[in-house]
């Protein structure tokens, strides 16, 4: 029996990686999985897993671990017995990659931001301190960055001081923050695309900032760019990776190898870079 399969766990634009076969009694994993959608279940190894399962118009069996568990999408031609089939032939990939999203997950929920006086922050790669300063209204601006901090192991040297009360709401204190970061997105991400599209020889037109949870970017033939703000967060170096990855969908609107080599030509490490996309950790909101 032939049967195509199609493994996918990135949520960033990737070329497709082969699935390594490991054996089973070495993945460790709990004993349990479930999407908040399951609509059926497993038997993998030592564990059960609910899956979401969809069906659609597609040509194989696709398999999606994200955040939320695994998704299986099959061809609405194809008997359940072969997609079964297919979950039992993939198990130890399967398993690992649930037991690293789940390790993810619990590093995320780790990683939420309690909103109050204090508090830190990943900006362009560096922490920041918030600090409550009730003194100036900044008219209008709501935060002031101040990088006058010690230089000191472990302490902050950037501090952003917030037009707040000491008693402000943890929603007006996070809702003032991400308005400061938003708009720090929008300057950072606006250098950023001029200067790559001058070295691509390309033209984009407009910049729209996203909160996708799927995607750092698209692209679109007429020149609309559009940006997840959180990438503020990440060090300038993969910032530029995004940006370049995106206008480079201005000259190839695909991922072929020219579309590879298309980014390559401006940033030679993009494949180091995107690694590190996927592996850092962004504060909970």
């Amino acid at each position: 029996m032939h049967r195509l399969i199609q493994l996918t766990l990135d949520l960033f634009d990737r070329p497709p990686v082969a699935a390594p076969a490991e054996p089973l009694d070495r993945v460790m994993v709990p004993a349990a999985f479930s999407h908040p959608r399951a609509n059926r279940q497993a038997s993998l190894g030592n564990s059960v897993v609910g899956y979401e399962f969809k069906r659609g118009k597609r040509r194989t069996i696709g398999f999606v671990v994200g955040p939320d568990g695994l998704v299986v999408s099959a061809p609405r031609w194809v008997p359940l017995y072969e997609v079964e089939a297919a979950l039992r032939e993939k198990s130890a990939w399967i398993l690992s990659k649930l037991d690293e999203a789940r390790q993810r997950g619990e590093r995320m929920a780790s990683a939420r931001i309690e909103w109050k006086e204090g508090a830190t922050l990943p900006f362009l790669g560096e922490t920041v301190i918030l600090v409550l300063d009730p003194r100036h209204a900044f008219e209008g601006v709501g935060a002031v960055l101040h990088s006058d901090g010690p230089s000191l192991p472990g302490v902050p040297r950037h501090a952003l001081h917030i037009g707040l009360a000491h008693n402000a709401a943890p929603e007006q204190i996070r809702d003032a923050v991400q308005a400061w970061l938003m708009r720090q997105a929008k300057r950072v991400f606006t250098e950023r695309l001029d200067h790559f599209a001058q070295r691509l020889d390309v033209q984009w037109h407009k910049l729209s900032l996203s909160n996708a949870g799927t995607r750092w970017g698209t692209a679109k033939a007429d020149g609309s760019i559009r940006l997840n703000w959180r990438l503020i967060h990440f060090r300038q170096s993969v910032i530029d990776y995004v940006v370049a990855h995106e206008l480079s969908h201005l000259r190839v609107m695909d991922h072929s190898p020219r579309f590879w080599d298309t980014v390559r030509t401006v940033v030679p490490d993009y494949a180091e870079l995107r690694d590190q996309l996927k592996d850092e950790l962004l504060p909970r909101w």
